[in-house]
């Protein structure tokens, strides 16, 4: 073969690489439910005074302002949602200029297989938006939880294991770049085996009421 085809072949094979990454991830996806709750987000009052927790379904799981006292607590996790939905959303919650954001989100992009790279990049513009739109409200990014492998319920989550891991390294890089609080909250729930232990789970993925008790503690020394 001829160099010249050689490079040929060798920049489609790039090419059509290239476009059937871009072609996998699907930007637009939304939870079923997403619309009918961010209208009902949007629909509540602001305060200066609130401490927004952000992200998917296992921040939506508790009741946040009874877990940790705090009535000022306000839940804005939507089950299934990923960066790009937070992204969208992202407007209503930093309207108020909210004293504080804890963000836990990027398992549901893992499990869809976006890129780490995009991922990150949506966290950077996650942080300036909010930084820019409530330049007041102190940023906590909290590092993606483990999942736990020996389950069978969400097999799309499970063994994603290293993207995770090298997510959360580029989140606590970034956390350092952007000048806002990280949060490693991802070993406090591992079994032996470098899984989301049993005792804080039921399926592998989301969390029990004991898992929140023990991120609660995690959490207090942010809260004051």
């Amino acid at each position: 073969m001829k160099l010249t085809n050689f490079l040929l072949v060798i920049l489609l094979v790039t090419t059509t690489s290239l476009v059937s990454q871009t072609i996998e991830v699907d930007s637009l996806h939304r939870p079923r439910n997403y619309h009918i709750q961010v209208n009902q987000f949007q629909g509540y009052p602001d305060s200066n005074e609130d401490i927004i927790f952000l992200g998917n379904s296992i921040t939506a799981g508790t009741n946040w302002n009874e877990l940790l006292g705090l009535p000022n607590a306000r839940n804005r996790g939507i089950s299934g949602d990923t960066t790009f939905g937070i992204l969208e959303r992202l407007d209503e919650v930093i309207e108020g200029e909210p004293s504080k954001v804890f963000i836990l989100i990027g398992i549901n992009d893992i499990a869809r297989n976006y890129p780490d790279e995009l991922i990150i990049s949506n966290y950077e513009k996650i942080i300036s938006r909010i930084k820019e739109g409530s330049p007041n409200t102190e940023v906590f990014i909290q590092s993606i939880l483990p999942v736990n492998n020996t389950f069978t319920r969400y097999k799309n989550h499970y063994n994603k294991d290293e993207h995770i891991l090298a997510i959360n390294k580029e989140l606590k890089n970034l956390s350092k770049t952007y000048d806002v609080n990280f949060i490693d909250i991802h070993p406090h729930f591992l079994d032996k085996e470098n899984r989301l232990s049993r005792k804080f789970t039921e399926e592998g993925l989301h969390l029990n009421a004991h898992a929140y008790k023990n991120w609660a503690k995690i959490l207090k020394p942010y809260l004051n």
